[in-house]
């Protein structure tokens, strides 16, 4: 621990050769000790020993801006420090962002993530929707919805299924798209339903899986 004024003043031979060998000690320790120098000056270096962080005098010298945290044993760079570009742009950041943030998914700061803020922003955007036996609707964040199920019938005629019960109802704004699966075929697609046939003649009961993609 050793620190100095970095003032050479007129003096014994012997007097300042001791005060020139202490301050070569506190350039060597980068004046490291509990309190700060009495003595700063701009782009000044600091050990602060009982919190174990190095420190940097700011060029208006009147503030200490923290550089790292040194345990005596490794360097470890401080949460939240900036990346930046040569020219002083901004492009990352060496810490955690609010869960929000990665949610939303619009931040364009490349930074540390947890995994389980990964997890909630994948939760967030992944799918999720109350579900039944027969009906089950997806709701996706952006307002698009994704329903299946099947149908039961025993006619080879056109016949209407209609978006309802538990787990569906009818499309906001519209359906886009219906793909009925087991030998069926769909006629025609509304927002609250789809008409459907079955491809070829057939007496009893038959069974469609249909899907639909709607918003």
């Amino acid at each position: 621990m050793s620190q100095h004024d970095f003032s050479i003043a007129n003096q014994t031979a012997s007097n300042a050769r001791a005060d020139i060998n202490n301050a070569l000690q506190a350039l060597a320790t980068n004046n490291s000790g509990n309190s700060a120098p009495s003595t700063t000056y701009a782009n000044m270096w600091w050990f602060e020993n009982d919190t174990n962080r190095l420190k940097i005098r700011n060029e208006a010298n009147n503030a200490w801006i923290n550089v790292a945290y040194l345990d005596g044993t490794e360097w470890s760079v401080l949460d939240n420090t900036k990346v930046k570009t040569t020219s002083g742009t901004q492009t990352g950041l060496l810490g955690d962002q609010t869960t929000g943030t990665w949610q939303t998914g619009t931040g364009t700061t490349e930074s540390l993530v947890s995994p389980a803020k990964v997890k909630a922003a994948i939760q967030n955007i992944a799918p999720n929707g109350s579900y039944s036996s027969s009906s089950r609707t997806a709701e996706f964040s952006n307002g698009f919805q994704l329903r299946w199920g099947t149908i039961s019938s025993t006619s080879d005629q056109d016949q209407s299924f209609t978006f309802s019960g538990t787990g569906s109802s009818a499309f906001t704004t519209g359906c886009f798209i219906v793909n009925v699966a087991g030998e069926g075929r769909t006629v025609s697609v509304s927002r609250t339903g789809f008409v459907f046939n079955r491809e070829n003649d057939y007496d009893g009961t038959f069974v469609l899986q249909y899907m639909a993609f709607g918003h």
